[in-house]
């Protein structure tokens, strides 16, 4: 019998780098290639990069950054800290103004007192939020000259989406899921457009680009409260569901694909 011998550290560490190329230029492929067929961005563009500091919005960032130089594009960084978990929230922001230093981007740090958006304007905190962000990313993307802003929305998001739309009653247009482009805001002649190009990938891709490439991020809990219905959708519902029918996020994409081309 031939004893196991221990493999060479040179072996581990090309075997190492080719799954890190492999996973690396299978999540780039996929994104490159749906933005290409939606069009979402070009050589030259100027995009704003909504980052949170969470593995989708690290992922994301990762992407643009190694596409910046042989693309052209002017990248820029927006964080927004909606004051909602103290230290931890202060923490995200920190992270993310470290993250822009090291990869040489222009980062903007914004704040929204989000629970006295959310007690003035009579709306749910999560409401609040979302108008807070998009309201903060349009004025920074204006301020910047950016004719667009990525957010990193992927394809589980897209299932979830649909899903929780259909639970809570939809007309057709709510099977549409989230859009991978549409227009954010406008000021006079200039026009800026909110792009997903992550709808490509899936969050285990995404997890598994953050582990290939050695990349840090920051894990928010509150996506872990089961008291949202969205949480609840993500972490029980749409595993069980998956586990009948694995496909069932393509199967979503597809649908939603077809509808976008009848639907006004």
């Amino acid at each position: 019998m031939i004893a196991n011998k221990k493999r060479p550290k040179a072996d581990l560490y090309y075997n190492s780098e080719m799954n890190k190329r492999a996973v690396t230029m299978g999540l780039w492929n996929k994104v490159l290639a749906g933005a290409r067929a939606r069009r979402l961005f070009a050589d030259g563009d100027s995009i704003l990069l909504a980052v949170s500091g969470g593995p989708d919005s690290v992922a994301m960032l990762d992407f643009f950054a190694g596409q910046a130089r042989s693309r052209r594009l002017k990248l820029y960084i927006c964080h927004i800290n909606h004051k909602l978990r103290g230290g931890q929230a202060d923490a995200d922001a920190a992270f993310v103004k470290e993250l822009g230093a090291e990869y040489g981007i222009d980062t903007s740090i914004l704040t929204a007192d989000v629970k006295a958006l959310a007690k003035s304007s009579g709306t749910s905190i999560e409401h609040a939020a979302r108008n807070a962000r998009y309201r903060l990313l349009s004025g920074t993307a204006l301020k910047k000259k950016c004719g667009l802003v990525a957010t990193a929305h992927h394809a589980d998001d897209h299932a979830e989406t649909i899903i929780l739309n259909l639970l809570r009653g939809t007309e057709p247009k709510g099977l549409l899921g989230i859009p991978a482009k549409r227009e954010l805001c406008r000021k006079g002649r200039t026009r800026v457009a909110l792009i997903r190009p992550l709808l490509a990938v899936s969050r285990r891709e995404i997890e598994a680009y953050l582990k290939a490439n050695g990349l840090p991020s920051r894990k928010d809990h509150t996506n872990d409260d089961e008291y949202y219905t969205r949480n609840w959708v993500r972490k029980t519902l749409l595993p069980l569901m998956l586990k009948k029918q694995p496909r069932l996020r393509e199967h979503l994409c597809d649908l939603s694909e077809k509808l976008s081309k009848t639907l006004p």
